[in-house]
């Protein structure tokens, strides 16, 4: 299922058409058949009335002298084709030269959709492009010139914005001899559709200044503005508010794609008042071409910061939940109107890699599944410069990592403002890879923030990196501040054990004092102006504890989550997420042991627990004793016999063994603590500087000292 952002014209216009009968009706008329094929499914007319759709003459025959009008067009959607009946008017001696050398499969024109919805009704819309530029450096808008924004009068119009065009004094002619001449190399050249004829003509053309601007009915008046070059928008001349009996020819729409447009007008008729000026209308290009920056789309914006409007979002995706699924969206409307069929669904199937001993062989597999991924499409065309506009990316799930090269192409970086995920993995669920967590690393340096839709939480998560080191959490938006400023204090223990009785109330107790300690403490780690986390596993028993008091007491509850589904030793109540998580993080079960790694606590506090603990505690050992940390205290809660039956005889083992040797220190960094008052003692004591830890202080016999 592919997406309507992929043709290769804008969707207000066809490719040219070209001549496939002619009939010479007089000496200055020519009536013809024109056959415009290939026309994108997407092209407006389609769905618009006939009386909107006009015939655009190229502009080389209209400075000719040529003008077109059509008195039929059928358009057939199926076989996306139209075929106009156009008569072709001769004003003088050289138009009327030109009509002889006019041959079947001369391309000459094509058709614009002058569709009223698209319409530019806010003279800001052009006004803001002024000093903004494409990637290649290119202004998005100019009139003549770095100066040409006061040059250009904005009026609105019958709901419209028009620019009123200043005239040069003068008008432009030919000679007529050498443009005669030229004649038969236009006729062939028109057989060529690709073929660029304006700068040949000009070679013949003579500027006369001063000369009267007063249209003939004998022959077209040519006049000139200074250039206006728009990449946003399609102008078109409004024949309306030109003076009383004057007209412009069919040659009348001014394109974004070409820097030689915006300058000469053809007119004819019969009025003794001297023009002077061109009146533009506008009209909107597909969200997508605009140019438009993301800062510029209010409704947008506003969108995105209501849930329910991403959650309704993705329920648009296409089914099965096995394709994986991607729209590109750039503007409100778009994303609160998606439908099934604009995104692009695809089934995606990885073959193993050979690995680097066959690198032809597994560069292209690579590319075979990157050019797989519904993404693909989206990205490829911001970086060829057919999606222009800034935008974020929905996606059912996280992009591969695979993605990386495109994702961070500097044409990607600059165009994509923000990545949407419903899921992490197809295969893995809601579990990050080692290399997804790269990935979001890189997309947080690049400046591409990344967003999951979690159905879990039921609401939206950014992804935000811990200042100072390679990990990261996906937050809830409005706590991203905290999380990024927070002191991080965590639990580790048992998921068997429930914390009922004192385990609950003490910790309950030591939250409290801690917050209440902040309002009196002027310490870089607890003051009045940092906020302060609480960072579990995750799971039940008294990890659910942990983030259950984090939550009640108005403390960001934080999980790094492991997933054990692969365990073949499966302890079925680690797998079970506790429902008062807010900022997490998620892991597979090979890289477990980076997952305690990535806790990055300030000061943990240690319960009663099984292997995990004790790793954990000898992580915490390591971690002081290298210096990756401060020596803050480390709280051991619960009774003295378990931790010395835990502890201590390692310690002792360790120490006869002079294995620890001026690294004993390390020990004075736990304590055992029975209460919460014995915690917060602890604490007031560090904070205020009074507590004898790290290497300056005597080690403890016990390898942690009882409070």
């Amino acid at each position: 299922m592919e997406s309507y952002l992929f043709h290769s014209h804008f969707d207000l216009v066809t490719p040219d058409g070209k001549i496939t009968s002619l009939k010479r009706a007089s000496k200055t008329t020519l009536q013809v058949e024109v056959l415009i094929e290939d026309i994108s499914p997407a092209f407006v007319g389609f769905a618009i009335e006939e009386n909107q759709i006009s015939f655009n003459l190229k502009s080389t025959l209209a400075q000719l002298g040529l003008e077109a009008i059509a008195t039929s067009c059928t358009l057939q959607k199926q076989k996306c084709t139209a075929l106009a009946q156009i008569e072709l008017r001769a004003y003088g001696p050289l138009a009327t030269a030109l009509l002889d050398h006019l041959h079947l499969g001369a391309y000459i024109g094509k058709l614009f959709a002058a569709d009223p919805r698209r319409r530019v009704r806010n003279p800001d819309y052009l006004l803001r492009m002024f000093g903004r530029t494409d990637r290649q450096g290119r202004p998005l808008l100019s009139l003549g010139g770095p100066r040409g924004r006061d040059e250009l009068l904005l009026e609105k119009i019958d709901g419209r914005t028009v620019a009123f065009l200043h005239l040069q004094g003068g008008t432009l002619s030919y000679d007529q001899e050498a443009a005669l001449g030229l004649l038969p190399t236009i006729g062939k050249a028109l057989l060529n559709p690709t073929f660029r004829l304006r700068t040949l003509i000009q070679l013949d053309q003579i500027w006369t200044p001063g000369a009267p601007r007063k249209v003939s009915s004998e022959d077209i008046l040519l006049v000139r503005t200074a250039p206006l070059h728009i990449r946003t928008a399609f102008g078109k001349v409004v024949d309306p508010l030109l003076p009383k009996g004057v007209h412009h020819t069919a040659a009348n729409i001014l394109e974004p794609d070409t820097k030689a447009s915006g300058d000469v007008y053809e007119l004819y008729g019969n009025s003794p008042e001297e023009l002077t000026r061109i009146p533009i209308e506008f009209y909107t290009l597909e969200p997508h071409r605009e140019h438009v920056f993301f800062a510029d789309r209010d409704q947008l914006q506003t969108a995105l910061e209501e849930p329910s409007s991403l959650f309704k979002a993705f329920e648009t995706a296409p089914s099965p939940l096995s394709h994986r699924a991607s729209v590109f969206v750039v503007k409100g409307e778009q994303l609160l109107h998606l439908k099934p069929t604009d995104w692009i669904s695809r089934e995606t199937h990885m073959s193993e890699f050979p690995g680097l001993f066959y690198p032809a062989q597994q560069a292209l597999l690579v590319q075979r599944y990157i050019e797989q991924q519904p993404c693909y499409p989206f990205l490829k065309n911001i970086e060829d410069g057919l999606i222009s506009s800034q935008g974020i990316l929905l996606s059912r799930y996280f992009p591969s990592p695979l993605m990386k090269r495109l994702l961070l192409s500097d044409a990607v970086q600059r165009c994509l403002k923000g990545i949407y995920f419903k899921y992490p993995s197809l295969t893995y669920g809601n579990f990050f890879s080692h290399e997804d967590r790269s990935l979001l690393l890189d997309l947080s340096k690049f400046g591409i923030p990344v967003f999951w839709v979690d159905e879990t939480a039921q609401t939206v998560l950014q992804y935000v990196p811990k200042p100072g080191k390679d990990a990261g959490m996906f937050v809830p938006i409005p706590l991203v501040d905290t999380f990024l400023q927070a002191t991080a204090f965590g639990i580790y223990g048992s998921t068997l054990i429930h914390g009922e009785g004192t385990f609950e109330e003490e910790l309950a107790s030591l939250m409290r004092g801690i917050i209440q300690m902040r309002a009196h403490s002027n310490h870089h780690y607890l003051n009045a102006d940092t906020p302060i986390a609480l960072v579990t596993g995750g799971g039940p028993g008294l990890m659910e504890v942990g983030n259950r008091i984090a939550k009640r007491s108005g403390v960001l509850s934080c999980a790094n989550i492991v997933d054990f589904r692969n365990s073949a030793n499966l302890n079925i109540k680690e797998q079970t997420q506790n429902p008062y998580i807010e900022a997490k993080m998620t892991y597979r079960l090979d890289r477990l042991v980076e997952r305690q790694a990535e806790f990055n606590l300030d000061f943990p506090i240690i319960l009663t627990g099984g292997f995990g603990t004790d790793f954990e505690h000898c992580l915490e050992e390591v971690r002081r004793k290298v210096g990756s940390v401060a020596p803050t205290p480390v709280l051991l809660f619960g009774p003295k016999h378990y931790w010395t039956e835990k502890i201590t005889p390692r310690y002792h083992c360790n120490l006869s063994a002079g294995t620890i040797a001026r690294s004993e220190w390390v020990s004075n960094c736990f304590y055992c603590v029975q209460t919460a008052e014995q915690g917060l003692k602890v604490y007031r004591q560090f904070f205020s500087g009074t507590l004898p830890i790290g290497p300056s202080a005597p080690p403890a016999p016990d390898g942690f000292i009882t409070v």
